[in-house]
């Protein structure tokens, strides 16, 4: 074997027998995905990590099959607020074939990749946090606030059995949190991608009638009729917002109100013309948009078109204040130092999608969503997911700053 072969076998090896490797890769194997999530393997892991560090773990259900896992470490002053360190346990559906590595065996490559639906979203954040923890545990540290790592179900079909229903319990109040780090998104250049608000998440469903009759006519107040002008109108803007993301650099996706068609149904046969049309149309409003204006724009489209058009809200999120990044937000600047210590460059946005994270600001609480994870393909919900051994491993130096900084505020 020659010198650098020699050398690249000694650094998978080392890779092979790091601790926080082996639990990362253990609970990237655990198979939490949907549509029918079996929870329980991943609880009996969770207990065994609180088990390791010695602390106190709980599971809670807020709905049967649904465990939230809180593995808490207690800080010297108990009744100031606490932190949380949220990530969700479940993941999106794989097209297996699709993979050039089995989804669920997070095989490690020879050059430190790791392959496994969740490396990136999120179970990296939830195992880096506890990676964090044990370090600081292990070097005698003792922080000001109690920690608590939260992990929670359903994040990835809307968190409605799990975060947005627990933060309005009893059980999360108990907690006493001040503020939350939940999951960011990976960075493609050396900028680290930081999240601090969210667009409101509206499924809008028209439910369009109109005159039915043969498809040989040209019948009057027809529900295509009706349809092509709303679809016009929702065109029409997501195009002045295409506009406004290309004509300025500065802006992200999630600075604007993105619009698209999701869905659409009607008909029984091709030479009848239908009763009826349903359109749904998937709308993520930007966080400067007045909720109340876009809903009668919407309510006018439908009457200017000729009435008899019936709106359904599946999803109808309300606006939720983003997090504060200045000085009156004692964590933020804490955050900050950490993160200027450490020399790392971060870009605050708008998160593109919808996280946990809603919810807790929903309540008041502030919230930041970082993954530590740059110079990486955005690769989440993708084929090949993957995570680079040597990114895991210096997000947990990450964390560890950001953690006793804030815990310490």
């Amino acid at each position: 074997m020659c010198e650098r072969g020699s050398q690249c076998y000694k650094r998978y090896q080392e890779w092979e027998n790091n601790e926080e490797i082996q639990i990362f890769r253990e609970y990237l194997r655990i198979p939490t995905v949907h549509p029918d999530v079996d929870y329980d393997q991943c609880v009996e892991f969770l207990k065994r990590q609180a088990e390791g560090l010695q602390l106190p773990v709980q599971v809670i259900e807020v709905n049967p099959g649904k465990p939230i896992v809180i593995i808490t470490w207690e800080g010297t002053d108990p009744t100031e607020k606490s932190i949380i360190l949220n990530s969700h346990t479940d993941v999106v559906p794989v097209y297996a074939e699709r993979w050039s590595h089995p989804p669920f065996a997070a095989d490690m490559d020879s050059e430190g990749r790791i392959y496994a639906r969740g490396a990136q979203d999120m179970k990296c954040v939830g195992m880096q946090f506890l990676a964090a923890i044990r370090a600081l545990k292990r070097d005698g540290i003792r922080l000001k606030r109690t920690i608590h790592a939260t992990f929670v179900p359903d994040e990835e079909i809307g968190g409605k059995l799990g975060m947005k229903e627990w933060v309005h319990k009893e059980s999360f109040k108990q907690l006493n949190c001040g503020f939350a780090i939940d999951e960011g998104i990976a960075g493609p250049g050396e900028e680290y991608p930081l999240f601090y608000g969210e667009r409101s998440v509206w499924h809008v469903l028209f439910h369009i009638s109109g005159t039915p009759g043969h498809g040989s006519l040209l019948l009057k107040d027809t529900a295509g009729q009706k349809a092509r002008y709303i679809i016009d109108k929702l065109m029409d803007m997501r195009e002045r917002e295409v506009k406004k993301l290309e004509d300025n650099p500065e802006l992200t996706i999630g600075d604007v109100t993105t619009i698209n068609i999701t869905m659409m149904s009607g008909g029984v046969q091709s030479n009848v013309v239908p009763p009826e049309l349903m359109i749904c149309f998937d709308v993520r409003v930007a966080i400067d948009v007045k909720h109340l204006e876009l809903e009668n724009q919407l309510l006018d489209w439908c009457r200017e078109a000729g009435g008899g058009i019936e709106l359904e809200y599946d999803q109808k999120c309300p606006f939720v204040k983003p997090t504060k990044l200045d000085g009156s937000n004692p964590y933020w600047v804490a955050f900050k130092d950490a993160l200027d210590e450490l020399g790392l460059k971060v870009k605050p946005q708008i998160f593109p999608g919808g996280t946990d994270s809603r919810y807790i600001r929903g309540i008041g609480i502030p919230a930041i969503g970082f993954s530590p994870m740059n110079n990486t393909p955005v690769l989440l919900h993708d084929n090949d997911e993957f995570l680079h051994v040597d990114t895991y491993l210096k997000g947990i130096e990450v964390y560890k700053k950001i953690i006793t900084n804030v815990a310490n505020c």
